[in-house]
């Protein structure tokens, strides 16, 4: 079999992978990218519901979980999400703000994967997908230190940069392939899980959930010291939406969760300043004026057709408990088939921070989701991509 020889050969034809690859290509190198997907960048077509959440407008190393923080900081600070803007722009692709810094572009997430072909393609990088990756070896040679052998043949580069991300949503071809090959060469990798992913329940909060499908609304919750307000969604399985997603990265089994269903509302407040007033109505229609009307009849309860003049200080302290602090202990999560991410990966100490190279194995570079480095939810992930991948490309 015919071998083909390459400066670089590039492991990942999602975000990180092909930005790396133009950002590579533009210094020089002859860069090859490689993929056993038919086509590029899947993830980043079906991202933020096919518009793509390309970076946020305030990326901090606090949004990153990593079992050491402040690894992602060299890379964030050096490729920022106003240098990626930058690029968006200088593409005439729009964009717009969704929420609390959230970029989506105005059409379809496919104007951002067209902008990473045309980089790779004025570097003059080369993109061959439907190519599996057979054995990776390590050689002797200062020129070519490793060679792939593969489904299409065999390349030898001087330096592999595996991008392959991580196992979540494997209907698009993700697997942990590129933790087999940090473990391969004697990285230490963490143990991975799912992260930003619905969460399930059993028993009585299921039958609960089920009555609630389809139910959305603003809450806080915590679990442990972390807390987030936004909205979360009830369905069929347990709870979803933005704010279940971001407490399942922190969420471990066993964890309670502490949820806040009326976080801009004092129940015990609104009651002695409403119950004089109005004190004929009925419980439940008091409070679907916060909730939804399903909401407001499940957590009244037996007290839903009281009018509110009739409740003791005891019943609605009980109703403000019930509210304000719902405890609930998730069953588990829905797994890789709907997270968005994997936590855990190739141990950071394992890496360079400023070049994502390995420290014990020259010449291979590990970026993006691979890598013990996750985001909030909000295209923190994205712009991780996009940073670790400019860090490596500077020195391949």
């Amino acid at each position: 079999m015919k071998q083909v020889d390459y400066d670089v050969v590039v492991l990942g034809a999602g975000a990180a992978g092909l930005f790396c690859a133009a950002q590579a290509g533009l210094r020089g190198p002859r860069v090859l990218v490689l993929d056993h997907a038919n086509k590029p960048g899947k993830k980043i077509l079906m991202s933020g519901g096919g518009r793509c959440n390309f970076t946020n407008y305030y990326v901090e190393p606090d949004r990153y979980l990593s079992h050491n923080p402040h690894f992602c900081k060299s890379a964030l600070s050096r490729y920022t999400q106003w240098d990626f803007i930058a690029l968006v722009e200088q593409y005439g692709i729009g964009y717009h703000e969704k929420t609390a810094g959230q970029l989506f572009c105005d059409d379809k997430a496919s104007a951002i994967l067209a902008m990473l072909l045309d980089e790779c393609t004025h570097a003059g990088v080369q993109v061959q997908l439907s190519t599996s990756i057979q054995a990776l070896e390590a050689l002797d040679s200062d020129d070519a230190r490793y060679r792939l052998t593969t489904s299409q043949g065999v390349y030898t580069a001087h330096s592999v940069v595996i991008a392959t991300g991580g196992p979540s949503i494997p209907t698009l071809g993700a697997s942990g392939f590129g933790y087999d090959i940090a473990r391969q060469f004697g990285l230490n990798v963490y143990p991975h899980r799912p992260g930003l992913v619905p969460l399930t329940v059993t028993d009585h909060f299921r039958e609960v959930c089920q009555r609630l499908s389809g139910t959305s609304l603003t809450v806080d919750v915590a679990c442990g010291d972390r807390i987030f307000r936004d909205d979360l969604l009830f369905t069929h399985r347990g709870l979803s939406g933005p704010a279940i997603l971001q407490i399942s990265s922190y969420w471990q089994m066993g964890d309670v969760l502490s949820i806040n269903l009326l976080p801009n509302q004092e129940v015990l407040t609104l009651w002695r300043e409403q119950q004089h007033a109005r004190p004929k109505v009925q419980v439940k229609t008091w409070l679907a004026e916060w909730l939804t009307q399903k909401l407001a009849d499940e957590w009244a309860g037996d007290l839903a057709t009281r009018p509110l003049s009739s409740l003791s200080l005891e019943e609605v302290t009980s109703l403000s408990e019930r509210l304000h602090h719902w405890t609930i202990k998730p069953a588990g999560t829905e797994g890789y088939r709907t997270a968005e991410v994997a936590l855990g990966g190739v141990d950071t100490d394992e890496l360079s921070s400023k070049t994502m190279e390995s420290v014990r194995q020259p010449g291979l570079f590990f970026i993006g989701e691979v890598v013990d480095v996750t985001g909030h939810l909000g295209g923190f992930n994205f712009q991780w991509a996009w940073s670790s991948a400019y860090a490596s490309a500077q020195y391949v």
